[in-house]
């Protein structure tokens, strides 16, 4: 590897890191296409890369929201052993599929959860859900409104479902899961975005180290790359969680949603 494209890569992780620390997606769903589309890389090498990227995303990014108090720990634990399982589920399904096949699929799933992230935005602004009623209560102090957020996770049983698929499609495509899971909490469980990013955060290294050893296994990654990029992807993670506590709630979903369009529509079109 030559130095520019040890840059290149580095600067890519960077970026990458950076926006999904932000939204809780490990950087995965961004850093896989950029692979593909601009250095060429099979698809099988890009996820292998990707998923060590995330869990150093998860490593950084995780400690700093702890900290912060941000993450549901409790429901995080619960819903990562469901993602876990789902994670191994994928890392050995995807050794069965061709790349592009995984692209469709890539961009058919991103596309679908970028339509549900626009809709729910236009029709609510705002964080905070008013309804405090549910499992696993939590409060953070928001440092963009100066307030106290306070919310219980709602239909536990369906991100628990949710959570699994997550995990399937984190060890098919190597994007973290959280592209799932982070929609899920705020959608479906009533979590407010910025908790809801903070949690899949703390549960996406653990989802993507189930599944990496596979893709490792079978020769698909590549050291070289995956350490340039992990390098870039942990300074831009630590960059992204400082960043997303000044957003409002509704900023961060509305970057979550128009990225997610952009990519879903260039590597369907690619």
């Amino acid at each position: 590897m030559s130095p520019l494209t040890f840059l290149e890569l580095f600067f890519a992780g960077i970026a990458t890191g950076t926006i999904g620390a932000m939204l809780g997606l490990g950087g995965g769903v961004f850093l896989v296409p950029f692979l593909v589309l601009v250095f060429g890389l099979p698809m099988h090498q890009a996820i292998a890369a990707s998923l060590v990227a995330v869990i150093a995303t998860s490593s950084a990014a995780a400690a700093m929201n702890v900290e912060r108090r941000t993450v549901n720990l409790r429901l995080g634990m619960v819903l990562e052993t469901a993602t876990v399982f789902g994670a191994i589920l994928g890392g050995l399904t995807a050794n069965y599929l061709s790349g592009e096949v995984l692209k469709k699929i890539f961009s058919v799933l991103l596309l679908i959860v970028s339509g549900f992230m626009i809709q729910r935005v236009r029709r609510k602004s705002g964080d905070t859900p008013t309804n405090r009623d549910g499992a696993f209560p939590g409060a953070y102090l928001d440092d963009a409104t100066g307030e106290t957020v306070e919310y219980a996770a709602k239909r536990i049983p369906v991100i628990l479902f949710v959570s699994l698929i997550a995990g399937n499609i984190s060890g098919l495509l190597g994007v973290g899961g959280g592209i799932f899971k982070v929609p899920a909490m705020h959608l479906i469980s009533g979590i407010p975005m910025k908790a809801a990013a903070a949690t899949s955060n703390f549960m996406i290294g653990v989802t993507a180290a189930a599944s990496a050893f596979i893709y490792f296994s079978n020769g698909h990654l590549n050291p070289v790359i995956a350490a340039s990029t992990a390098l870039g992807v942990l300074c831009g993670s630590m960059l992204g969680v400082q960043i997303s506590r000044r957003l409002r709630g509704s900023v961060l979903t509305w970057i979550f949603a128009v990225l997610l369009l952009a990519v879903s529509i260039q590597m369907y079109l690619r």
